[in-house]
């Protein structure tokens, strides 16, 4: 075990704690940019610890009966073949002698702007929904007649996205959803969105895996440094002003996607 990697996934998980924003979105540019693993292994990797640190979530969730299982049903519909497409055309990629390993970078990079974009923007984003809402806008309604496939269409996208750069299954999915579904109260689709994502990083971990790119010791590391500093953030964040830690959450982010992207 190191003790690095152990602090690591303490400091993520405490984040994630706080915040809810720091899976995929932290974890994996830490373990690239600070520990300089290799991008296939830090995505492999992260996404398994993503499955395992957000089980939890699922049976709590479930208890309070803040998951809509239809909408999940719809999201996996798109996500998991398109996850499994994904991870079968990376490994003919490896195979061709492709620099994969680019394509996730960059795939990195882009997501982990736009998840510091949504953290920022996110309660904006609610009130212009509510305020469409309100003035019943022309545009809702349409996108209403649509939402089963839009909501299907959207898991595709994330399988993808997700099983290349292990973002995308937190911040941007429940963003979509809240987009989709503007009705529905913010811990169900904060529900929703974690009984999705879990399968999904589970399945793109496992493909992963599968051919090779999974830190298994690195993985128990980050375990065991993150399961207890989320229970503590999650308890420490009801007293520490959120409005602060997201700025610079995003700002952190901002800065990783730009040296991932560019």
């Amino acid at each position: 075990m190191d003790l690095l990697h152990i602090l690591a996934g303490a400091i993520v998980g405490f984040t994630i704690g706080i915040t809810g924003v720091g899976g995929g979105s932290l974890m994996t540019p830490i373990l690239v940019l600070g520990f300089s693993i290799n991008p296939a292994i830090a995505v492999g990797t992260d996404l398994l610890y993503a499955a395992i640190t957000k089980c939890g979530g699922i049976a709590a969730h479930h208890r309070q009966k803040t998951i809509d299982w239809m909408i999940v049903k719809r999201l996996a519909i798109g996500s998991i073949p398109a996850s499994i497409m994904t991870i079968f055309c990376l490994d003919l990629l490896r195979d061709s002698g492709f620099d994969y390993e680019k394509l996730m970078t960059s795939t990195l990079g882009i997501m982990l702007i736009l998840t510091s974009f949504v953290v920022i923007m996110h309660k904006r984003f609610l009130a212009f929904l509510h305020s469409s809402l309100s003035e019943k806008a022309h545009w809702r309604q349409s996108l209403i007649n649509f939402r089963p496939l839009a909501t299907t269409l959207t898991g595709t996208v994330l399988g993808i996205l997700v099983t290349i750069s292990s973002v995308g299954a937190g911040a941007i999915g429940a963003a979509i959803l809240f987009f989709l579904y503007p009705r529905k109260s913010a811990i169900n689709i904060v529900g929703t969105d974690i009984a999705h994502a879990v399968p999904l990083t589970a399945i793109a971990g496992l493909g992963h895996l599968h051919f090779g790119s999974v830190d298994v010791e690195l993985l128990a590391s980050l375990l065991i440094g993150s399961l207890p500093a989320i229970y503590i953030g999650s308890h420490l964040g009801k007293k520490l002003p959120e409005r602060f830690l997201r700025p610079i959450v995003a700002s952190i982010l901002v800065v990783m996607g730009a040296s991932f992207a560019f």
